[in-house]
Order: C-alpha cells, then structure tokens, then sequence
C-alpha cells in the first residue's frame, strides 16, 4: 500500500488548486479526477466506503448555501434574469446592512452555487485522503508531540465506520433468525447489540492503550512544558500572519514569506521539544519509494500549474457571472487537474482482502500406480 503521507499531499495540494478558481467546469473536472482516483485506487477496509458520505456533505454545503443566498438577499439590479419572490422580513436600523426575503435572481443563485461548489470540492479532497490513506499507519509517522491527539482523531474518525459494520451484522444476524427486517420495532433489537458491541470495542481498545503506556508523562518537566505551548502558539501566529501577507497585497513584506517561514520554524522547534515526552518504537516503518514521490508530486504540480498563471489568463479561473454568459474551459488548468489524475494508475495497486497476492501452492506429482511384482512360472510335480 502507498504511504499515507503521500495520499494527503496529494489531496490537500488538489484541494489548494481548488482554492485558486471558481469556474464550475474546473470544479466538476476536480469532482470527476477525485471519483476516479478513488475508484482505482480504493482498498476494502472500513474507512474506505465512507467517500459516499463525503458526496452528501457536499451536497449539503452547496444547498445551504444557495438557500441561504435567497433568504439573506442582497437585491436585484435591473439586468439579473428574475426568478422568484420572498415575503420581505423588516429589519431594525442597527439590522440595516441584511436584508430578509424580497426578489430573488437567477445570477444570485448560480453565484451562491459556485461557491458551496468550491467549498465542496475542497471537502470531498480532504474525503479522498481518508479514503485512500490508512489513518492507523498515519498515525505512525506523526511526531511525538501530536501523538495523542492523533489517537483521538484516528479513533473519531474510525467510530462511523465501526458502528455501520455492527448495523449490519446484527441485521445480517437477525435475518438468519427469521426476524422482522422492516418497521419502526427493528431498532429496539438492533439499538441494544450495537451498543453492547460498541461498549465491547471501547473496553478492548482502553486495555491495548493501557497495556502500550498510552498517556504517560515521560521525563519532561513543568518548564519544558511551558516552552513547548509558547513555541507552538508563536509559531501558530507566525503562520497566520504569513498567511494573511501573502493574501492580501497591501500588508506589509515581512508579514509573508519572512513570517511564514518563522512560524514554521517555531512550530518544528515546539514539536521537536514536545515530542521529548513520547517515547515510541515503530515496527517496520513504512518507506518512502518512487511510487509516493510520483503521487505526491501529481498534486503539487497540479497546484503550482494553477498558483503560478502560466499559458493562461487568471480571468479564466474566475469568470463573471455579471453579465450571465457559459464559462470556458481554460486547457492549461484543465491539464493541470488531470495531471492530478496520474495519481490513479501511478500508485500501486490495492492489496485484495485476503492479503498479498499469492501464488497457489505446487501440487505434488502424480505418482505411477505400482505395478504388480512378477511372480516366478512355478513347474508342478510331475509336469515336464
């Protein structure tokens, strides 16, 4: 299986690519490159069938977006296409800058659209890199500092998976019973298993943390401790003003990359000093290869093509809606987005369930039927 480090560079480089363009074609381009990563590439295990899910979310983000975009209006000019009205709310004087219902337009809508669009899109990234990364063997190569709040979020993120899985062993069992599969007085039988199964897996999974030394101090001290929570929100805070500098042109220089590159570095010192506290041991560490390097790289290329606006117009990332005309697809950035795409026949294979492919076993020769030991013409007494 590739490195789960390489699953999320990709997915969170695709997913700034995404932040860099509103045009709906780009997005459902990304949308189309994302199913068919996933599909390629999908293994069998429980976190794996949770991309689904993702889709409904995004679904979601866009509806409540559109819905909130009628509601909250913000008016009507003379050459928007009119769809409909909303019964006008009053709102007070200090309320004045909100306005509640009134005349509703074809170009609001699609403009609210394209934005939970983008958004969506950005969520079903961060879907397809807990799709195809194992959240287990990430949290392997987490530093130590992070540890146990990697555990929390490894155990939070496999709890949906685990409780479908019950659901539908316990339906599956109930079947082979001849029960009711059907109605409202099927959850009375199926909520009290789960919840036994649950409760089950919580007390196995308490008594391996504890049998690992989960939750030890180690040898820190109280001021090294200290350290470590000032080094970490300096370093936090360097990086939202290097992100805020390079975001907005009128800000000062040394809020961009200077500040950026400071509060990187004062966060890898917080880390290194917190990861003090954490001893840990890993057993057969995954290795980075060529295949991981190639995935990865799919993706940052991917978002260095859109980032650096070569071979096209930066227009063509964002086009107007006012007036309302069809977008164009620009080739380069749709290049790019397929460029992520390589991603699905460049990383190896999914493992089937049953482990490594192996060959069948060797099937002993047929061994010869024995024949017969010749038995000697014997002469009877008296005959010649």
């Amino acid at each position: 299986m590739l490195h789960p480090v390489a699953w999320w560079i990709w997915a969170l480089a695709l997913a700034t690519a995404v932040s860099r363009t509103n045009n709906p074609l780009l997005l459902f381009l990304v949308l189309a490159v994302l199913g068919y990563v996933i599909s390629m590439r999908r293994t069998e295990a429980p976190w794996a069938r949770g991309f689904t899910y993702y889709l409904y979310l995004a679904l979601t983000v866009v509806a409540i977006r559109v819905v909130f975009r009628a509601v909250f209006a913000s008016g009507v000019t003379p050459r928007d296409h009119f769809l409909f009205s909303l019964p006008h709310i009053p709102t007070p004087d200090w309320y004045a800058g909100i306005q509640l219902g009134g005349p509703v337009s074809l170009e609001a809508l699609l403009s609210a659209g394209v934005d939970g669009l983008r958004l969506a899109c950005m969520l079903c990234c961060v879907g397809a890199a807990n799709t195809l990364a194992n959240p287990k063997r990430a949290l392997r190569v987490l530093p130590g500092a992070l540890y146990e709040l990697g555990v929390a979020v490894t155990v939070s993120m496999s709890v949906a998976p685990q409780l479908v899985q019950s659901v539908q062993r316990v339906n599956r069992a109930r079947r082979l019973r001849a029960g009711r599969t059907k109605g409202f007085r099927v959850l009375r039988g199926i909520v009290v298993p789960v919840l036994e199964d649950a409760l089950e897996r919580s007390l196995r999974l308490a008594s391996a943390m504890d049998s690992r030394g989960y939750g030890r101090a180690g040898s820190a001290t109280e001021n090294s401790r200290r350290l470590t929570g000032a080094l970490m929100l300096a370093g936090m805070c360097g990086l939202c003003a290097g992100a805020y500098g390079l975001l907005d042109a009128s800000a000062p220089t040394f809020l961009g990359l200077p500040g950026l590159a400071l509060g990187t570095a004062l966060c890898l010192g917080g880390l290194r000093l917190g990861g003090r506290r954490v001893t840990r041991t890993s057993y057969r560490p995954d290795p980075w290869r060529l295949a991981e390097w190639a995935v990865a790289g799919c993706g940052v290329l991917s978002a260095v093509l859109l980032f650096i606006n070569a071979g096209f117009d930066a227009a063509e990332l964002n086009p107007s809606i006012y007036p309302l005309s069809w977008p164009t697809l620009p080739p380069v950035p749709a290049a790019a987005i397929l460029l992520a795409g390589c991603a699905g026949f460049l990383a190896p294979p999914p493992v089937p369930p049953g482990g490594a492919r192996t060959s069948p076993p060797p099937t002993a020769p047929a061994r010869a039927p024995a024949t017969p030991p010749r038995s000697e013409p014997t002469q009877k007494a008296g005959v010649k």
